[in-house]
């Protein structure tokens, strides 16, 4: 394969990165998935519960290791792991898997290119190419699944080197390529909140910034009777300039004479209770994240056991991405042991996900042990 590639890149002359989309024209030609990309965009950017639990996932997943069965590579294949140039500004395989799980949980697809060196024989970088830049369609099979790339901004070309291409998507329908966003389903819950949130704001702006209402009644007295608008100004004027010299930081008092009532406006009614939709919609986005509410800071009444049920039930959500992960690390991996001439295999090994799971499992061995030692002292003394 390292021979079959090296020829391949002396033969033509290519850009670095193959996925890279053309700047003429490059705002010309949409991917057939962008508005819904948009529409998640739009939710990450609107409602921090969901761009905080995506974020979390990508934490929580954890770090990860490269096993070689030689041991001799070992080292090298460490220092690859851990100082690999991620796109222009990263180094590290967790930056580079930190990205790309974040794109694929967020549009349901994820699409990553191993960058050879110009002299074929190593790994120069990752690169994370946004799905903006690339088309994915089905092969000549349908267990194949082809990467175009925009290399005229315009029209989608298959790529030169697709065995250096990264490609991951997310429960992806029967026949289809393209894979699910997490965020599928959302849209309109998510609608509903922002609604919810905005009338919460135009309320404050009415009710929070006080009105107040003067209301000036003449009495029976012909004075009152026949200067009745005059002294409406007159209240009117001192009115407006007792409010403007409490705006400059001054205490001014209101003097008025005669029947004059002063009330704020709205003050007899009430705010609508909006605590029960709100909950109803954000229990609906975090049951379709699957991540805990008392991760996310969601003070709601939960008991520790519940906690722990939940805690469980993530931890089984993260072990599903670490598997849809781990094939994209082994290819990026073998890759660069092929191209640096080595034969060997190599396998992933995943951290635990806390140090909840390791005191968890420290307490298991433990009682292991221990029912183990009292087994053994029971089956001695019927033996003695």
């Amino acid at each position: 394969m390292k021979i079959r590639l090296w020829k391949r890149m002396k033969k033509t002359a290519a850009a670095a990165v193959q996925t890279a989309r053309g700047r003429p024209m490059a705002d010309v030609m949409q991917p057939p998935h962008w508005r819904e990309w948009a529409v998640y965009d739009g939710l990450r950017q609107s409602i921090p519960v969901i761009d905080a639990a995506i974020g979390k996932i990508g934490r929580l997943v954890g770090g990860c290791a490269p096993i070689c069965t030689d041991q001799q590579v070992q080292a090298e294949l460490e220092a690859f792991f851990r100082d690999v140039r991620v796109g222009a500004a990263a180094h590290g395989m967790d930056a580079f898997i930190r990205c790309y799980l974040d794109s694929l949980l967020t549009y349901g697809n994820a699409v990553g290119e191993i960058v050879a060196a110009a002299d074929g024989r190593s790994v120069a970088g990752l690169y994370n190419a946004p799905l903006s830049d690339v088309c994915i369609r089905q092969g000549t099979s349908p267990l194949e699944a082809k990467i175009y790339v925009y290399r005229d901004g315009v029209t989608p070309t298959p790529a030169p080197y697709p065995e250096l291409l990264l490609f991951s998507a997310l429960e992806p329908p029967p026949g289809q390529v393209y894979g699910c966003s997490l965020l599928r389903g959302l849209p309109f819950v998510s609608d509903i909140l922002m609604k919810i949130y905005a009338s919460i704001g135009q309320n404050f702006e009415r009710m929070g910034n006080l009105r107040y209402a003067v209301t000036y009644r003449p009495g029976p007295d012909a004075p009152d009777q026949t200067g009745a608008k005059e002294i409406a100004d007159s209240i009117a004027r001192e009115w407006a300039d007792a409010m403007d010299a409490a705006r400059h930081g001054v205490i001014r008092d209101f003097v008025a004479v005669g029947d004059v009532d002063i009330k704020v406006i709205g003050a007899d009614s009430q705010m609508v209770s909006t605590e029960v939709p709100v909950r109803q919609m954000l229990e609906q986005i975090i049951a379709k994240l699957g991540v805990p509410p008392f991760l996310l800071g969601l003070n709601w009444s939960t008991t520790e056991r519940m906690s722990a049920q939940q805690a469980d039930i993530l931890t089984s959500e993260l072990e599903s991405y670490r598997r849809l992960l781990t094939p994209v690390l082994v290819k990026i991996c073998t890759i660069f042991l092929r191209l640096r001439g080595y034969a060997c295999g190599v396998d992933i090994v995943w951290e635990n996900i806390n140090l909840q799971d390791e005191l968890e499992l420290a307490n298991a061995r433990l009682t292991n042990l221990q029912a183990d030692q009292l087994q053994a002292q029971l089956e001695n003394r019927q033996e003695g």
